[in-house]
């Protein structure tokens, strides 16, 4: 199958111009006369504009013969777009322009800074608490969808540069002291008033001595070095401090959590320049394919992992690859020590830590080791063993035939996800993966094994050496995309094998990847496989996260794909909503439908120029580069009066 952003290109004719009387035989006179007219046409127009000079006239854009190159060859016709950062902002914001805009958006209530349309804790109130359903994703129908654009707070700075960014993040960005004082004892997050800003020292419920020192001892357990585990995911993450210290050792870890009473813990992980979503393991799958971790963890995740016929455990092992790990800390590990101060009895203890040793059991999983705070259990390679004892009444269900990676709006199931099938016990069932750094360009097995419709080994390679090409163009357009700390956190809107992202690895930048639920080819496995993060997403809702999330968005025809199916301001104003002040946009789509972002944009007041495509002026697709402007919430009355 073709990848949905390569299109043929079918250039007009040209026809021969036609004469000027046709019903005559041209003469020698006919061209001395036309000429003298014109020449007296044009005088005349300088002497009734009461001027000399021919004033320049900017024509909008209708097809691909107008649209000029990058700034390197155009500048005279399009500004160049400012893709740096700055703390300070200019305040000063009113234009001179008397231009008719197609329809307004301003800015909404500064109520809205924080709002998660989505995950609107109003909104939740109306559904089922039974099992955290209401902390679900519940979006609004489109007819109460804001049509404004979400303020940031008052005094918002430009976010620290990572690494200084996993340990510091500025108050006013995200305004929040209650886990300061919540979880004060476990040194999740201080709050230093004298510099305004916030310190992470990467504590949590079960890092007594911090989360670097906490990894140490899981390293000691399974081996955390060779690359074989790449991939993690952190369910109830907090402020993601377990996986801000893997990426020191190249683990790069999905961190959720639920938007709930400790209030923005996924907002301070993305001010750290951590990855996370929004996210609760309620009565849908988590959307990710299976076999997508290597890694899976919970560290005092309050997560009932033994009721409900182990429904939780079990969604835990669909996206866990063949081989991967379970790491439990926190109750009920080693509740002969801690009973007391976790106010339980020895029995109620006992009893969780039986029912989840048995869901374990019927999963198939091999208990590694139980030292100290932490317990490791490993999924088996394949399900030959697990079908035998399956015989024998000693393991769950297989669930019947359907798709492992179908993840988005899915009902959780209680059977268990079998994996491909193999011939022999020493195989690994989809394949075995190559260690990182290797596994990133190697052919992933879900390709080898032609189980992704469309996508051969060869479209593999030609897709990586294709993204190569069009980054290195797009830092030849924003000169800071290769500036090492201008950005962090990057979307890609609609991945398809992750090739941006791979593009980019060499930089300090992350990027998720995101698989549109409406492409013909689920291909967020192959990402996985790749040892890259993602997640599935229907772009005619909000995104599972907070708003100023992002430092660069990037969108490959996702307007073409979305056509037909909402509105193109809703997608615009969600990208507005996720994006950082003087965060960047790179959007390649058709030239016709770039023309209509470009007006939407322009009326978002965003800074914008569209350019030619890498391979030049002849491409009817072209890209869009655009940098959302600085602007704040007014301050509060009593802000401006203790500043006065």
């Amino acid at each position: 199958m073709a990848s949905n952003y390569d299109r043929p290109y079918h250039p007009t004719s040209k026809p021969s111009k036609p004469s000027l009387f046709p019903w005559k035989k041209p003469n020698v006179y006919t061209l001395p006369v036309v000429l003298f007219l014109c020449i007296c046409s044009y005088f005349f127009g300088l002497w009734q504009h009461g001027g000399t000079s021919t004033p320049t006239v900017k024509l909008p854009c209708k097809s691909s013969d107008q649209i000029h190159p990058a700034t390197t060859t155009s500048t005279t016709q399009s500004p160049t777009l400012d893709f740096s950062s700055h703390h300070t902002p200019n305040l000063t914001t009113a234009t001179s322009s008397h231009a008719v805009k197609p329809k307004a958006y301003p800015p909404c209530d500064l109520k809205f800074s924080e709002y998660t349309p989505c995950e609107d804790t109003k909104r939740s109130l109306k559904f089922d608490r039974d099992r955290l359903i209401y902390r679900e994703r519940h979006c609004p129908e489109k007819n109460v969808l804001l049509k404004c654009r979400v303020p940031a707070p008052h005094g918002y700075k430009t976010v620290f540069s990572w690494p200084m960014s996993r340990d510091l993040a500025w108050y006013a960005n995200v305004p929040h002291k209650e886990l300061t004082v919540e979880k004060a004892v476990q040194n999740w997050i201080i709050y230093e008033g004298d510099r305004n800003r916030l310190r992470f020292p990467g504590g949590g419920t079960m890092f007594r001595n911090g989360a670097d020192a906490y990894i140490d001892d899981i390293g000691k357990l399974i081996n955390l070095k060779d690359g074989s585990i790449r991939t993690a995911i952190d369910t109830g993450c907090g402020v993601a401090s377990w996986g801000a210290y893997l990426l020191s050792r190249n683990i790069l870890t999905m961190s959720f959590a639920p938007r709930d009473t400790h209030v923005s813990q996924v907002q301070f992980a993305l001010e750290r320049g951590v990855p996370a979503l929004i996210g609760v393991i309620a009565s849908k799958r988590l959307p990710y394919p299976s076999r997508a971790f290597d890694m899976a963890h919970c560290s005092r995740c309050l997560i009932p992992w033994g009721q409900h016929d182990g429904v939780y455990l079990t969604e835990v092992d669909r996206v866990l690859r063949p081989g991967g790990y379970w790491i439990l800390s926190g109750p009920p590990i080693r509740w002969q020590k801690y009973w007391k101060g976790w106010e339980r009895t020895k029995e109620d203890l006992n009893a969780e830590q039986t029912s989840i040793e048995d869901v374990a059991k019927s999963l198939c999983w091999k208990k590694l080791v139980e030292k100290d705070d932490i317990a490791i259990w490993q999924k088996p390679t394949n399900h030959l063993t697990c079908q035998n004892n399956r015989k024998l009444g000693k393991s769950r269900n297989f669930c019947p035939a359907n798709d492992p990676d179908k993840a988005w709006y899915t009902k959780l199931d209680t059977c268990l996800t079998p994996l491909p099938e193999v011939s022999d016990n020493e195989q690994v069932a989809g394949g075995k993966l190559a260690k990182w750094p290797r596994r990133l360009n190697a052919i992933p097995p879900r390709i080898n094994k032609g189980t992704v419709k469309g996508v051969t080994a060869e479209v593999f390679k030609q897709d990586s050496e294709l993204w190569k090409k069009r980054v290195s163009y797009y830092k030849s357009v924003n000169n800071q995309l290769g500036n090492p700390g201008r950005y962090r956190n990057l979307l890609d809107m609609n991945a398809y094998l992750g090739g941006f992202a791979a593009a980019l690895v060499d930089l300090p930048v992350w990027v998720m990847n995101v698989v549109p639920v409406d492409v013909k080819a689920n291909t967020l496995g192959v990402i996985y496989e790749r040892g890259l993060i993602g997640t599935y997403q229907n772009w005619c809702e909000a995104m599972s996260t907070y708003p100023r999330t992002y430092d660069l968005i990037h969108a490959d025809s996702v307007f073409t794909l979305y056509e037909d199916r909402c509105e193109m301001d809703d997608i615009l104003l969600e990208m507005d909503r996720i994006l950082r002040p003087e965060g960047s946009v790179i959007i390649r789509d058709d030239v016709d439908m770039l023309v209509k972002i470009k007006s939407i944009i322009d009326a978002m007041e965003w800074d914008s120029q569209i350019v030619d495509h890498e391979d030049g002026p002849h491409e009817r697709e072209k890209l869009l580069f655009a940098v959302k402007k600085y602007w704040t919430a007014p301050a509060a009355p009593e802000d401006e009066e203790a500043s006065s």
